[in-house]
């Protein structure tokens, strides 16, 4: 697949659990080709499609990160998104390796799809709309707050928030890690919980 399917793929489906992570996964959606230019790079140099794109390999790293240790979900963002990778490569003609013991490509769903056609933008795009429909669906708390986007005119017409915030903030589109959102009251009618934004300032470098 073309790189820009593949960020365009990792991209979304990670901004679904945890847009903070979505530049990680964007690196580890086009990691098995990079991967392959450093070590050309140093001085060995790999086929297209081997060494960097076993499927196990960016599976085992994924759960290691997940289970063992990890750094903020940093890593666990970069090796989901190699697995992205390695995973809608599969759907091509060409296929991936999935282990360095075994011989034949690994295709998923027969591997119909070939590289720059129009099938792969149909996938591709197609998986972007139904994560958007998907963090559309999830934003049931706040009207305006999905995993997408962070709605501050909606929190300024509710007034959890003052016009100051509201001018600093209207053009960053994604949730920012200086900001909580705390449950402050419950509504019994519509038995949802009312939230505020809560501004944590950074610490300074040297105090």
């Amino acid at each position: 697949m073309k790189w820009v399917n593949h960020i365009a793929i990792a991209g979304a489906t990670t901004a679904v659990i945890n847009p903070t992570l979505v530049p990680f996964a964007v690196l580890g959606g086009t990691a098995p080709d990079w991967l392959e230019w450093v070590f050309a790079a140093l001085g060995r140099k790999v086929k297209h499609r081997t060494v960097t794109h076993y499927v196990t390999g960016w599976a085992i790293g994924l759960a290691a990160a997940l289970l063992l240790w990890d750094f903020n979900g940093i890593l666990a963002g970069f090796f989901y998104g190699g697995l992205t990778h390695v995973l809608v490569d599969s759907l091509t003609i060409a296929g991936v390796p999935f282990s360095p013991h075994s011989d034949r490509k690994f295709h998923l769903f027969g591997g119909r799809l070939r590289t720059g056609a129009a099938g792969e933008y149909f996938v591709a795009w197609g998986i972007v709309g139904v994560c958007l429909i998907v963090s559309m669906t999830l934003k049931p708390i706040i009207s305006g707050f999905y995993p997408y986007f962070y709605g501050w005119g909606n929190l300024y017409e509710q007034g959890l928030i003052d016009g100051k915030e509201w001018k600093d903030n209207r053009f960053n589109i994604l949730f920012h890690e200086d900001h909580r959102v705390l449950p402050i009251s419950a509504d019994a009618n519509s038995k949802r919980l009312r939230y505020a934004v809560y501004y944590t300032p950074k610490k300074p470098a040297f105090s």
